[in-house]
């Protein structure tokens, strides 16, 4: 089950609605110019990009309904191109809209309890968690009912709109960190004391331009205490952030400035003053909010049709392999559907393919869907008895790709093709590198390798945290593209470290071939992970790859 509006969240979404459609209409015809309307649309989750506006949707800790699901493909249809991209902080953009529409779009995702509040501008912005929640085999508890209080919590808080930089907050229930929490603002990781439920706290982690791994604030909080604690962090980071210099203003930069044991002892301080305010209050509004993430009836029923489909069908074999993760209930799986097919681009889905899973989630999925960081879908409660079925309506789809984790896997961001930050483009070099990975037939060999891309030093690909990341950059003029390598976004966060020069845009598909070749012939068996063997040898003989066999290559 999922966290349903009631009275006042319909209100509250509607006022705020009809608010933006006149700060609209008085852009349309000039009352306002676009300096004055630019802090006003951004409240709402529209952007200014290259060839259009763009508006990014709030998908609340990546979960969705079948209803919802279905209500995204139509905006997609009726007011854009016909798709959407889900992106690596669990939103949806569309790229196309225009600004006439965008009052009509905005009152269609508060029909069915999704919004575009708070995904942009300096304040807590979309509060994400981990993909498989609720479905887990090693999850504690599920995180979500924590998350949608956080999001209720920060939403229009008045203390908290005008922050000095964006904030981030993401949150898991397992020790397996699939969120990744270490490179965020607040990071949340649920863990268990004597049997009492509470929280790892950790701050200061980030990406962009001055990558951070947060640091642990708290070991161990009691669950009681998160959201009082959670304040009061904002809080000591409001006053102490900076706000004469943007690129040293996000929580990472106050925390390595002041260094963890001042900003500890302030937000011990501002905790004990704040604690008593909340009498409760909070710990009623989570126990209403968990009422609503019931776990749903799950079925039994014989698995032996599942098994004989492997037996029978290598494709559906291969696909099971990739795309399917233990489930916390018997006889279940957890499905990932890939929208990696080769050569597409990362995270778009077509408004068919929407329905088409929206379709799946309620015939096998409980009527769930969730959306991860890594641009995929989950469907989270499947019965392995229904996995043909789904199958075979993924292939109809084309959905069923099998590459789940896989080099072809890439979480890429928009780049240039559409992002006015952006000095390189990410979508077609994901693309091309795709397309070769799949020519060589060698990512099962390789398995387990995550590659990131981002068009710009702002990381929205994470590609600090990629085994394998790509960085494009504007060198004179020219795209250039830096790799690092080493990065984990997992409970073992590491930001990756440079190979060296960088390489222009019709070398670095070869340059990544390089380096995957290279860890095969390097790792010392099968099962060693790029990461393990990376561990192992260091970075020399990648660099010699790289660089060495480059100049081979160009002698030749």
């Amino acid at each position: 089950m999922t966290y349903q509006y009631n009275d006042f969240d319909r209100a509250f979404l509607a006022e705020r609605n009809a608010q933006f459609r006149a700060q609209v209409a008085r852009r349309i015809d000039g009352s306002l110019t676009e300096d004055e309307f630019k802090p006003l649309r951004l409240m709402n989750g529209l952007y200014l990009q290259l060839h259009a506006y763009m508006l990014r949707v709030a998908i609340p800790y990546g979960t969705l309904r079948s209803a919802q699901m279905r209500q995204l493909a139509m905006i997609a249809e009726r007011w854009d191109k016909g798709y959407g991209h889900f992106t690596t902080r669990q939103n949806i953009q569309y790229n196309w809209p225009k600004l006439r529409d965008v009052p009509d779009m905005l009152d269609a995702l508060g029909e069915v309890g999704l919004h575009a509040i708070q995904t942009s501008g300096n304040t807590i912005r979309n509060v994400t968690a981990d993909h498989f929640a609720g479905a887990a085999a090693d999850e504690i508890a599920d995180p979500r009912p924590v998350a949608e209080l956080l999001r209720q919590w920060s939403t229009d808080h008045p203390e908290f709109q005008f922050l000095p930089r964006k904030f981030k907050i993401a949150i898991t229930g397992s020790p397996n960190d699939r969120a990744v929490t270490k490179a965020h603002d607040i990071g949340l990781r649920m863990v268990e004391r004597n049997g009492e439920p509470g929280f790892e706290v950790i701050v200061g982690g980030g990406l962009g331009r001055t990558p951070m791994i947060g640091k642990i604030i708290r070991d161990f909080l009691p669950k009681a205490d998160l959201l009082p604690y959670v304040e009061a962090i904002v809080s000591v980071y409001n006053l102490l952030g900076r706000r004469d210099n943007k690129y040293k203003a996000r929580i990472k930069i106050t925390v390595h400035e002041h260094g963890i044991d001042e900003i500890r002892a302030r937000v011990e301080e501002r905790f004990a003053a704040i604690r008593p305010q909340f009498s409760g209050v909070d710990q009623q509004m989570l126990a209403s909010i968990e009422a609503q993430f019931a776990p749903p009836d799950f079925k039994t029923a014989p698995t032996d049709a599942f098994e004989a489909e492997r037996t029978r069908n290598p494709a559906f074999r291969s696909w099971t392999d990739t795309n399917l993760t233990p489930h916390r209930a018997p006889g279940y799986a957890i499905v990932s559907v890939s929208l990696k097919k080769h050569g597409a681009t990362p995270g778009d889905a077509t408004a068919d393919q929407m329905r088409r899973l929206a379709d799946l989630a309620e015939r096998y999925g409980h009527d769930e869907l969730r959306i991860s960081h890594e641009q995929n879908v989950i469907l989270p409660h499947v019965h392995q008895s229904d996995l043909p079925a789904l199958y075979a309506t993924l292939r109809d789809a084309d959905l069923a790709t099998a590459n789940i984790g896989l080099a072809s896997d890439i979480i890429a961001c928009p780049g240039m093709d559409y992002c006015a930050l952006a000095t390189a483009r990410s979508i077609p070099i994901a693309q091309e590198i795709a397309t070769r990975i799949d020519a060589l037939k060698i990512e099962h060999e390789v398995g387990h390798l995550k590659i990131k891309i981002s068009g710009c030093i702002n990381a929205c690909g994470h590609h600090h945290v990629g085994h394998v990341g790509i960085l494009g950059l504007d060198r004179a003029g020219v795209e250039n593209y830096q790799i690092t390598l080493g990065g984990d976004g997992t409970e073992t966060a590491a930001i990756g470290t440079r190979t060296g020069p960088g390489f222009p845009a019709d070398e670095i598909v070869p340059a990544i071939e390089r380096i995957i070749l290279a860890y095969l012939d390097l790792r010392d068996s099968e099962d060693e992970t790029f990461l393990q063997t990376y561990a192992r040898v260091g970075m020399e003989p990648f660099k010699t790859a790289l660089y060495e066999q480059k100049e081979k290559a160009h002698a030749a």
